[in-house]
Formats: C-alpha cells, sequence, structure tokens
C-alpha cells in the first residue's frame, strides 16, 4: 500500500503545482482552492506513505518523480523551454532516484 499511496502523493503535487501556475499568484480563486486541495491531500498521503517506505527513499521518489512530471506538463501543456542543462539536469535527479532505489530494496 506503501507505494500506491506514494503514487496518489505524486500525483497530488503535481497537480497542485500546476493549479499553483494556474492560480496566477492566487488571484483566481478555483485554481487557488484546487491547489490547496490537492498539496493537502499530497501531504497526507505522502505522510501515510512513510509508514511502510524508509523516508529517504519516500521522499526521494515523491521529489524526483514530481519534478520529472512537473517538467513534462511545463513544456507539453504550458509550452515552456526546456534546454539542454534542463534536459541533463532532470535525467540526473532520474539516474539518482534509480540508484537510491536500487540499492535500498530489500533484500
Amino acid at each position: 500500500m506503501g507505494y500506491l499511496f506514494l503514487g496518489l502523493a505524486i500525483i497530488g503535487e503535481v497537480v497542485g503545482t500546476s493549479l499553483l501556475k494556474a492560480s496566477v499568484g492566487f488571484t483566481h480563486l478555483l485554481p487557488t482552492l484546487g491547489s490547496l486541495a490537492s498539496y493537502g491531500l499530497c501531504f497526507y498521503f505522502l505522510s501515510l506513505t512513510m509508514k511502510s517506505i524508509n523516508l529517504n527513499v519516500a521522499y526521494a521518489l515523491w521529489a524526483g518523480l514530481g519534478l520529472i512530471l512537473t517538467t513534462l506538463i511545463a513544456v507539453f501543456y504550458w509550452k515552456e523551454p526546456i534546454h539542454l542543462a534542463g534536459l541533463i539536469g532532470v535525467g540526473l535527479i532520474l539516474c539518482g532516484v534509480i540508484i537510491l532505489n536500487i540499492y535500498n530494496a530489500p533484500h
């Protein structure tokens, strides 16, 4: 169940961040309320995740995968540019998440 909760936390973070941009500095009510609700659910599910997944793994996955998905949304939905340095940085984060999970896997 821990990874299910983690997936929900990641989705909550990505949705909350996208709605944060749509709120235009908290000047649009519905995206603002949606963002706050998404972050609330995100942190709730992240807290449930940490009952069964180590903090270092849960946080790395939450932050890393959230960043990657948010970057994809920024590029494809919001039409924001991404440069080579950004792609390399996101790739390094992905490598870090993979390495952390490989070496923290139960034996």
